[in-house]
């Protein structure tokens, strides 16, 4: 790898990310019921018919992989908590199993340097509440605040910070309009209250964190550049739609207390009666914000019932998953965010990287795409920087290879390889390269 830590300012931070149901193994520990469990046991939903059961089972082998993180030289371990694994039913009574889980974990990342960097949602939604209409019922933003308040009185006197939404796309759009992730709707009634209710939940629980005094909360939003697939005036205004719904929804509840027109053309019959009086408490203030960016997508013009758009595939390199690798579209999104909507807050590019099909050979894993791809955003980062964006870290998806939701175990998006046969643990070139360019002098691992 040719930059190295030297290359960006001082405090600059590196890390990696990871998430709760795809790593930690949720039949352990006294974890209850997830509608990813429920989504995964329906034939079809997930490649493999793969669930999240033992994962990376992280769960028991938490020590040994912070150990890795360290070793590599980062800075930050970017994590989630269970809601299902902390209050089993949702709401209610508190599984001490779950809460002693995070309160060992957050300790061990502190004795070892990195900084606790928690996401309280990542997606696995407790069944009782999915029983409940889950994101389609307003009271989901009084289950999710109790929530919040109930794993930040434990742990979040040491976190170095938090958000309480990882990617509300993904939350609301791609689980209940393409029905892609759980719960698998295709709907746009309840697609519309979830893109409202997740945000609404969002301001909750940051009020309910202010509360308890804790400090450096955010948001990180998921962003995929939106790029029309020729030149005429219908896939200018569907690539429009695309970036309205996809990247300017979410950024706008949270900034501006608004949402986008050209997603509101679509929305807005379906949004729950009086939406409008909720966006103060979703644009409360916040300390950062996260941008989490892969790829972008060449939208044209569709026909059929709104928003009347397809993809059509680009001409550029792909990774294992078929995403094109644009870096530009990084630089976009780090300059927009900072210009038009967090105005001086930090930044941080909370999640990028790359799947491919890697093997281990001879004992190793070279896998030089990788670290290809993270070279490339990282000059993106530097070029945004050099134009006084305020990017304070670049967080890796993922430390290791783990659960890829409805893809399964096939696609490895991680620094480490994890053998799911044996759950073995070894590093890739990827990772001995990035601990090599983070080095200290003097320094080859903590």
């Amino acid at each position: 790898m040719r930059l190295s830590r030297a290359d960006f300012p001082p405090g600059f931070l590196f890390g990696a990310a990871t998430s709760a149901y795809q790593i930690e193994g949720h039949g352990a520990g006294g974890a209850g019921r997830t509608h990813w469990d429920d989504f995964a046991a329906t034939p079809g939903n997930v490649a493999g018919a793969a669930d999240g059961r033992i994962a990376c089972d992280h769960y028991h082998r938490w020590a040994a992989d912070l150990d890795l993180a360290a070793a590599a030289n980062l800075d930050v371990w970017r994590f989630s908590a269970s809601w299902a694994r902390v209050l089993p039913e949702g709401r209610g009574r508190a599984n001490p199993e779950g809460l002693d889980f995070y309160d060992r974990l957050v300790d061990g990342m502190l004795a070892r340097g990195l900084k606790p960097a928690l996401t309280l949602y990542h997606w696995e939604l407790p069944s009782a509440l999915a029983d409940l209409g889950g994101w389609r019922n307003r009271d989901i933003a009084h289950w999710f605040a109790d929530y919040a308040r109930t794993l930040m009185a434990r742990i979040g006197d040491r976190t170095w910070s938090v958000a309480p939404v990882n990617e509300p796309w993904c939350v609301a759009w791609l689980s209940h309009f393409m029905g892609v992730h759980a719960p698998g709707l295709r709907d746009i009634r309840a697609t519309a209250r979830a893109m409202h209710h997740v945000l609404l939940a969002h301001g909750g629980a940051v009020a309910a964190m202010r509360a308890l005094g804790v400090r450096n909360v955010g948001a990180v939003c998921n962003f995929e550049y939106a790029a029309p697939a020729d030149a005429t005036p219908a896939a200018a205004a569907a690539a429009a739609r695309y970036d309205a719904i996809y990247n300017l929804w979410f950024l706008g509840g949270i900034f501006r207390g608004e949402y986008p027109a050209p997603a509101l053309e679509g929305l807005a019959a379906h949004l729950p009666e009086g939406w409008q009086d909720d966006l103060p408490a979703i644009a409360a203030p916040l300390d950062w914000v996260g941008v989490n960016y892969y790829t972008r997508k060449l939208i044209c013009a569709a026909d059929g019932p709104w928003p009347g758009w397809a993809e059509v595939p680009g001409p550029l390199e792909k990774t294992q998953v078929g995403w094109e690798i644009f870096p530009d579209g990084l630089y976009h999104f780090l300059n927009m965010v900072h210009r038009d909507y967090a105005r001086g807050l930090p930044v941080l590019v909370t999640e990028n990287g790359l799947a491919a099909p890697d093997c281990l050979s001879g004992g190793q894993i070279v896998d030089a795409g990788r670290i290809a791809y993270i070279e490339a955003h990282l000059g993106a980062v530097r070029r945004a920087l050099a134009e006084g964006v305020p990017v304070a870290g670049y967080i890796v998806w993922s430390l290791m290879d783990n659960f890829e939701w409805a893809l399964g175990y096939a696609p490895r998006f991680g620094l480490v390889h994890v053998d799911f046969a044996s759950l073995r643990r070894t590093p890739k070139a990827s990772y001995h390269a990035l601990a090599q360019a983070l080095a200290r002098p003097g320094e080859e691992g903590r």
